[in-house]
């Protein structure tokens, strides 16, 4: 398979095509709008429907009719626009319908910045909607990472009849690398005719079919939660994924860390080996589900004397480690959200101090 060097939002784009995805409704906002502007000339190439909606609140919406009707379908925005999109994934949670929302953050609060940040991490994979709704939340570190969770995320979105979120930095959109789409990714649409609202003579039947979220009978409410947090749970068990990095038989510190600031951890983990400080790695692939045992079981290495969140935002991710961890060891944090990057001799010179 030959490998092509591109833009990590015109990957985006493309792999969501080669997964079978001809349906995309956007609205431009930086650093994503590649993503649209890619998909307008790319999908009428190969039959599919590019529409840019009034604004992101409109194009929430638009996907959720889309997915009701039982299309493979997704949309793109950066942070506030995802805020704006908060209603429609609830309402697309609760109605259970897939659908895939990427997300390449800013550095917020507020309107942020468009250079690199890890700031909606909280927003993700705690309180993206109302209701208690999750998402299954995938993070890349490198565009071929990017392409490859595109393309799973549409089967995965299938699989659980629920929104699942591609979550990257203004990194994983902008830089340029080789990247492949793996033709074993894609997978057919499974069978939607039970539950889609594609009409009843598509469907040969006279039953009517709602797409709803709307329970005012108080018993059917509380079951439809329940269906939900069992979905929740069943994707706790079987959607857990990370990446142990340099995990040998001692070393002093534990690194979590997701997306591209991983990648600069590993750098950093490099240079502390030349001066005979071993260090290791978790990296989440999955921040919901999150991998708590991955890491509790790094952290109950007898040499590990510290476990340390590396991350760009304020520490957003230290809540979950430390639930991870429990009091076995210490939890620090170390980082930046305002576009600058922590380089690997900061987070090297942070771990020396800050070992016990």
């Amino acid at each position: 398979m030959t490998k092509v060097l591109m833009k990590g939002n015109d990957a985006i784009g493309e792999a969501a095509i080669r997964a079978g995805c001809l349906n995309y409704f956007g609205y431009p906002i930086t650093p994503q709008s590649e993503i649209a502007e890619y998909l307008a000339w790319r999908l009428p190439e190969v039959g599919g429907m590019f529409l840019q909606g009034e604004s992101e609140v409109a194009v929430s919406y638009m996907i959720f009719g889309a997915a009701a009707a039982g299309a493979r379908v997704f949309t793109s925005s950066s942070s506030p626009g995802i805020s704006l999109m908060s209603e429609a994934i609830s309402y697309i949670v609760g109605a259970q319908c897939p659908a895939v929302f990427v997300n390449i953050m800013r550095g917020g609060p507020g309107l942020g910045g468009i250079l690199p940040s890890q700031a909606d991490y909280l927003q993700a994979v705690k309180g993206i909607g109302h209701g208690g709704c999750r998402l299954l939340v995938l993070a890349p570190a490198s565009v071929q990472e990017a392409a490859e969770m595109m393309m799973q995320a549409f089967p995965l979105a299938e699989k659980y009849r629920n929104p699942v979120m591609i979550l990257g930095d203004g990194l994983i959109g902008q830089m340029m690398e080789p990247v492949e789409f793996p033709e074993h990714l894609k997978r057919e649409p499974i069978n939607k005719d039970d539950w889609a609202t594609n009409g009843m003579a598509f469907r040969k039947t006279k039953q009517r079919n709602l797409v709803k979220s709307c329970y005012l009978d108080p018993k059917l409410l509380n079951q439809h939660n329940l269906n939900l947090k069992a979905k929740y749970e069943r994707m706790q068990k079987e959607e857990v994924q990370a990446e142990a990095y340099n995990i040998t038989e001692e070393y002093r510190a534990l690194i979590v860390s997701y997306g591209t600031m991983s990648r600069v951890c590993r750098t950093a983990i490099e240079q502390l080996a030349k001066d005979n400080f071993p260090a290791a790695m978790i990296r989440p692939l999955t921040l919901y589900p999150f991998p708590y045992e991955a890491i509790y079981n790094a952290a109950l290495k007898e040499s590990c004397q510290m476990v340390l969140s590396i991350e760009m935002s304020m520490g957003q991710m230290v809540e979950d480690i430390s639930r991870s961890v429990g009091r076995l060891k210490p939890v620090h944090w170390y980082g930046q959200c305002g576009g600058e990057i922590p380089t690997p001799e900061e987070i090297v010179n942070f771990i020396k101090a800050t070992v016990l």
